[in-house]
């Protein structure tokens, strides 16, 4: 027999997990153990004494999903009344890739030295940034990130650059603090930080931000408002009334390089 065969008949058809192997973009299915299985692992929680029987509810909800060849893969006890499921099925489900649209900012990366040369050249003065981790919470990693002279990722942050001016006011800082030190430092631009709320409050404190902005007068009429954090994206951000959003990983040169671009449009 043939060595590709005998590699076939050990291994299946690893032609169909070769980084060569042809994607059709507008069937997509989750990978599994080759391309188009359809197989994935699911884990949750169902208020049930551990038994026979609320193994099998799990088994009978993950079908109930859609999912086809139902395995439970582990199945533990959790409390007095409650089990906890992995669950292992394989999804017909197939999903047009081409049709997925993400909206986003839409921005020119520049290197430190043309945002520095941009600032000193176009603009002629300093950029103020103030930021804050607003409402009650208390997270400070993505201000920070951003905003701190150590930056993330080797990517320095906003502190270290010479054309800015940064005034990091840390975390738990209400709507009216940080619009109140926007206008005594006459900010170009605020950034605001959400991390970790419950029951959708970050959106509920943006929208009430959103509105103290309209009422608040004395702020710079082209003041340049951002928002990041984990749940945020740039659609999110918009309907807010932002001007931009951006989500888990986002290095401080992109957060500098898309207020030094929305200033120099307006300085030109």
């Amino acid at each position: 027999m043939p060595v590709h065969k005998i590699k076939t008949w050990l291994f299946g058809d690893e032609s169909k997990n070769s980084p060569e192997a042809k994607v059709d973009l507008k069937k997509i299915k989750p990978y599994g153990d080759h391309l188009g299985d359809g197989a994935m692992q699911l884990s949750f929680t169902l208020p049930l004494a551990m038994s026979p029987e609320a193994k099998e509810a799990a088994k009978i909800y993950a079908e109930r999903m859609g999912l086809e060849k139902v395995i439970v893969a582990s199945a533990e006890r959790i409390g007095e009344s409650f089990s906890f499921f992995v669950v292992y099925g394989h999804s017909r489900q197939v999903l047009d890739f081409t049709r997925v649209k993400v909206p986003k900012a839409e921005f020119e990366i520049f290197s430190r030295e043309e945002i520095e040369s941009k600032i000193k050249n176009t603009l002629k003065r300093k950029i103020v940034v103030v930021g804050a981790t607003t409402g009650s919470d208390a997270h400070t990693v993505g201000i920070d990130a951003i905003l701190n002279r150590k930056g993330y990722k080797g990517d320095y942050g906003l502190e270290s650059y010479q054309g800015f001016k940064v005034y990091n006011l840390r975390a738990q800082v209400e709507n009216e603090t940080l619009l109140k030190k926007a206008r005594e430092f006459k900010a170009d631009a605020i950034l605001v930080s959400k991390l970790v709320t419950q029951q959708d409050q970050h959106l509920k404190d943006l929208k009430d931000l959103t509105l103290l902005l309209k009422k608040e007068k004395g702020l710079n009429p082209h003041l340049i408002k951002i928002v990041g954090g984990p749940r945020i994206t740039h659609a999110i951000a918009k309907r807010a009334g932002f001007d931009a959003g951006f989500g888990t990983g986002t290095l401080p040169s992109e957060v500098a390089s898309f207020i030094v671009g929305e200033l120099t449009k307006k300085a030109n």
